[in-house]
């Protein structure tokens, strides 16, 4: 069993960057993969990036590619997604994802979730 609990979320402006970490509890974390996802009011969560346990990358398209950096240190149980350059499209619930099968893109692939931290992009 795997806990996620998301913090750093918040109101900034655009062009400004933010930090999003994924604290996780129980020891297999760090075998699981890691996701980031995020969710606005009435449309499905959209993924955002992924890190292996072994640290390969995967980002989603037109979703902060470029912008954004997922890492992770298990050590601390920890996954960080680094946001850059916000704009306010970016503005959604961001939530992270432990354990996923094949398809780290697909929403359903993921076995544990956190619930979220809001980011807001203003102009």
């Amino acid at each position: 069993q795997v806990q996620l609990v998301e913090s750093g979320g918040g109101l900034v402006q655009a062009g400004e960057s933010l930090r999003l970490s994924c604290a996780a509890s129980g020891r297999a974390f760090r075998s699981y993969s890691v996701g980031w996802f995020r969710q606005t009011p009435g449309k499905e969560r959209e993924f955002v990036a992924s890190i292996s346990w072994s640290g390969s990358t995967t980002y989603g398209t037109g979703t902060g590619q470029g912008r954004f950096t997922v890492s992770r240190v298990n050590a601390k149980n920890t996954a960080y997604l680094q946001m850059n350059s916000l704009k306010p499209e970016d503005t959604a619930v961001y939530l992270c994802a432990a354990q996923a099968a094949a398809d780290v893109q697909n929403p359903r692939s993921w076995g544990y979730w956190g619930r979220g931290t809001q980011v807001t992009v203003s102009l």
